[in-house]
């Protein structure tokens, strides 16, 4: 879709004040298998266009990715007893946590379930280093029986044990994220079914949690409504605690605790979840507690957030460059620039994920260039808060690029009684 998303005084999707999606209108379900068949797919392109011989993931996002295998997805995030490796032309192995190998023996893309060989210190403590060479040495012959003489390895993340214990094997190793982060930022039409899926979920959930809001429920009460909703429409699980109200608005960042939110307290969050088919969902909104009247203060900032979000959603289109959009994107008043979010943009898929976008202002620091694509999911950040300003405006929306330009993917209206159609 084009700009033209946001030009109409009624936003799609808007409701009354806690009033439930409808599950009837929920999206249809995505072809799994279609899904897998193209991811794996994307890796293997990449990893020809680098010349590897395959790549190793141990990463539970890159997992799935690669294989639509998921266990313990959380606990594996610091605890890397699973891994897969995915050869260029050769096989798919999948190493499951022991005696886990049940739970993707009938994944169609997966070869074959070997048990892992955990070397991480909290499982082999000081004998590391031997552990390590063990699971370094069935790793190289895997890469010298399918790689037909190339010993380039990519890997996602490793410990300094790991990558000498490859390199004492003769493994030439190389940058596993350099594949897969670039692999997962096109997506298949099947995923945008399954992004579509994830969205609806977080829109029904946030009508619930909208309907908690009240004067005197504590930030976490209310943000729990998030958790428990997702959860119960097959979601897995929420990254950040990012919700405060009032004075922790400003500046950005703090995370939800104990304090009670007041009556005219502006409320701001950003979802930050992970919802079903495994797809996140990264929107941000500000509410205002109670049925009160906002200060022009508040307006002011909500139109401002409000702008930001228009401006930088509808400058979107395939062939744009990272570095035009951040030129393009609206500039911040001194006031609010101080305060900034840390980035304008950054994709979004299993996680959020490359690319990032930046102001121009952070562009020597920490700017690269690339080009947006048609079927890339893009975040649209702003963050309005004045220095020394009591509370601040979290606003984000989550697009699809299309041949059009970007269409928004979430339905949950914005507040107009703070400014959003002024």
């Amino acid at each position: 879709m084009t700009q033209g998303r946001y030009q109409g005084k009624i936003r799609p999707g808007q409701g009354r004040i806690g009033e439930a999606a409808n599950s009837e209108s929920a999206p249809p379900p995505p072809d799994q298998d279609a899904i897998c068949a193209f991811r794996l797919e994307r890796i293997r392109a990449r990893l020809r266009a680098l010349d590897y011989a395959g790549i190793v993931v141990t990463d539970p996002i890159n997992i799935r990715y690669a294989t639509g295998s998921r266990n313990m997805q959380v606990w594996s995030m610091r605890n890397p007893m699973r891994y897969c490796f995915v050869a260029t032309e050769g096989p798919v192995v999948l190493f499951e946590f022991i005696r886990c190998e049940h739970l993707s023996s009938h994944l169609p893309l997966v070869d074959e379930v070997r048990p892992a060989q955990p070397w991480l210190y909290m499982a082999v403590g000081s004998r590391m280093p031997g552990f390590a060479l063990k699971w370094a040495a069935e790793i190289a012959d895997l890469v010298r029986n399918h790689g037909g003489g190339n010993l380039r390895l990519a890997v996602d993340r490793c410990n300094p044990e790991g990558i000498a214990a490859l390199q004492k094997m003769g493994v030439d190793v190389r940058n596993g994220e350099d594949v897969m982060e670039p692999a997962r930022a096109v997506k298949c039409p099947e995923e945008v079914a399954a992004m579509r899926c994830a969205v609806s979920a977080c829109d029904a959930a946030l009508h619930v949690m909208r309907g908690k809001l009240e004067p005197g429920v504590t930030e976490q009460e209310l943000w729990s409504w998030l958790h428990a909703e997702n959860i119960a429409r097959g979601g897995e699980w929420i990254e950040t605690r990012l919700l405060a109200s009032g004075p922790r608005t400003n500046p950005w960042f703090q995370e939800c605790g104990e304090r009670r939110i007041e009556a005219g307290d502006l409320v701001a969050f950003d979802t930050d979840l992970i919802g079903a088919h495994g797809m996140c969902v990264d929107v941000s909104r500000t509410w205002l507690c109670g049925d009160v009247k906002p200060s022009e203060e508040q307006k002011d900032l909500y139109r401002t957030a409000s702008e930001q979000i228009r401006h930088n959603t509808g400058i979107l289109k395939p062939g744009l460059s990272f570095r035009e959009a951040g030129e393009k994107a609206l500039q911040l008043g001194s006031d609010f620039l101080p305060n900034r979010y840390t980035l304008l943009y950054h994709g979004a898929g299993l996680a959020d994920e490359y690319p990032a976008l930046f102001y121009p202002e952070d562009w020597e620091a920490c700017g690269y260039d690339g080009v947006l694509e048609v079927n890339m999911v893009i975040c649209v950040e702003s963050y309005i808060g004045r220095v020394g300003g009591r509370e601040g405006v979290k606003l984000e929306e989550q697009v699809l690029i299309t041949e059009n330009g970007p269409e928004p993917l979430s339905s949950y209206p914005y507040e107009e009684r703070l400014g959003w159609n002024d």
